[in-house]
Formats: structure tokens, C-alpha cells, sequence
């Protein structure tokens, strides 16, 4: 039976912060530059970071001297922001839930957290409510469906044979991963000055590292399904990773692995 995909995002992340800022985080934040400039974040501008996962975003505004809050559903990812930027005003709730009054912040941005919530629509209405009028949303989320540096291990998954497990769910914002879909669901919740920009470079990674922190370490869907396959599977597994990621080798010894997103903004 399929989990509702709220509750299973709380058991996916729960606990994961560290394994998370060490491998997929380090991917996120080459956008965080871009984010904090479409959201139009500078000194005194008060900024609500939205699923502030380790803080990197909150830091960056931080240090361009805005008045910073953030939200994260996962307490063990609030902690680690806090740690990361001292002092930091971060709440634990689950989006939708934003627990801020109506009109609160000069912007509002979110780093591949819309496409990990199960009402998309409903959270864009919260985060328009506490937006004043004239103030700016950015978000981030992947290109869909998934290739590249994020999806390699699903890839070696589908490679590998191993089908997709009954019990999890799809995103629900999986119809909204192209530019036309993410533009329009931005200008339905009632945005302006709606823009979609598709963002392409590559993540320059160790692939052993890249391996751990996206099969073995837990983190995301992909680490799931292969947690739950017996070692034999794991090698399968392993090897045709192995084979896709060599496509990819960098002078290094690393890996240089594409990664493909789209930066939305709008205007309340």
C-alpha cells in the first residue's frame, strides 16, 4: 500500500541531517546564490528561509545583512541550521504550515522544498500570505524526472533491475518539474511577475563519496531501496553505478556530474 507522502517524508528524513549536509546538501547549495538574488534578499530585507535543511541558504542571507527566520519540518535538520548559523530564528512545522502572522517578510525562499511537500498549491498560498504586498518568492526545485547528479543512483537502481517498491510514494509535484508546469502553479497561487529559469552545471564529486552519501548513507528514496536490498542486490546495484558514473570521470580522479534545475520567482 502506497504511504501517504506527507508521513512518509517525516520517516524518510527523520534523523538525517548529517549524512544529508555531508552529500546531497553540498549539491544544493550552488543555488543558493541565485535563489537569495531572485528573491531580492540584502542588508535589512526580513527573509523567511523555507526548509532551511542544514542553513545553508539562512547563511548566505545572513551574511548579505538580512533579518533571517527559517523553517524545517525535521527537528535534527534544525539543529544543525542553528549550529551552522548561530543565533538563527528557526521553527520546527511541516509545510503548509507557516507560523508566522499575514505579512511578515520582504521574501520568502525555499531550496528544493517544494518538490518534497504534498500540497504543493496549498504551501504557496502560505508562503504568499506572509509575504507583504510587493514582496518576493524564489524556489528551487529539480527538473523532472530526475537524471544526472541526483538521479544516478536511481538510475543504477533501474539499471540494476530492481523495481520500485509499492509502499512509496511518487512526489506529487512530479507533474510540475518543467518550466511551463512550475511557472503556471506559481501564478495560480495568485504570484506576479512570474519567471521560470533553468539552471545547468555539474557537481565535481568523489563517486565512492557520491555512492555512500546517495545509496548507503539513508538519505532520500534512492538510499531507501537500497537499504532495504539484500548484498548481493547492494553489487548489483554497485556495478552498473560503477559503469554509469564512469561516463562522467573528471582529470581528478572525481566525477563531474550534471545537475539540472529551475529557479521560480514571483512578486506577492
Amino acid at each position: 500500500m502506497v504511504k501517504d507522502f506527507d508521513l512518509y517524508e517525516r520517516e524518510l528524513w527523520a534523523g538525517l541531517a548529517s549524512a544529508y549536509e555531508r552529500g546531497g546538501g553540498r549539491l544544493t547549495r550552488h543555488m543558493v546564490g541565485p535563489l537569495l538574488d531572485a528573491a531580492g534578499v540584502a542588508d535589512g530585507t526580513r527573509f523567511l528561509d523555507v526548509g532551511t535543511g542544514p542553513g545553508f541558504v539562512s547563511e548566505g542571507a545572513v551574511r548579505r545583512g538580512a533579518e533571517v527566520s527559517a523553517l524545517d519540518a525535521e527537528p535534527d535538520m534544525a539543529d544543525t541550521a542553528r549550529r551552522n548559523v548561530p543565533g538563527l530564528d528557526v521553527r520546527v512545522a511541516v509545510l503548509p504550515e507557516v507560523p508566522f502572522p499575514d505579512a511578515t517578510f520582504d521574501a520568502v525562499a525555499g531550496n528544493f522544498v517544494i518538490n518534497h511537500v504534498g500540497a504543493p498549491d496549498v504551501t504557496l498560498a502560505e508562503l504568499r500570505r506572509v509575504l507583504r504586498p510587493g514582496g518576493r518568492l524564489a524556489l528551487t526545485c529539480w527538473v523532472m524526472p530526475v537524471r544526472g547528479a541526483l538521479g544516478i543512483v536511481r538510475e543504477a537502481i533501474e539499471a540494476a533491475g530492481v523495481p520500485w517498491p509499492d509502499d512509496i510514494p511518487e512526489p506529487p509535484f512530479l507533474e510540475y518539474g518543467e518550466p511551463a508546469a512550475f511557472r503556471g502553479l506559481v501564478a495560480a497561487a495568485g504570484f506576479g511577475e512570474v519567471g521560470v529559469e533553468e539552471v545547468t552545471w555539474e557537481h565535481v564529486v568523489d563517486p565512492e563519496e557520491w555512492w555512500e552519501s546517495g545509496a548507503l548513507s539513508g538519505v532520500g528514496t534512492s538510499g531507501v531501496i537500497v537499504g532495504r536490498q539484500p548484498a548481493e542486490t547492494v553489487a548489483r546495484i554497485k556495478d552498473a553505478y560503477d559503469g554509469i558514473v564512469s561516463a562522467y570521470a573528471a582529470a581528478d580522479g572525481g566525477v563531474a556530474l550534471p545537475a539540472h534545475a529551475l529557479l521560480a520567482s514571483g512578486a506577492r
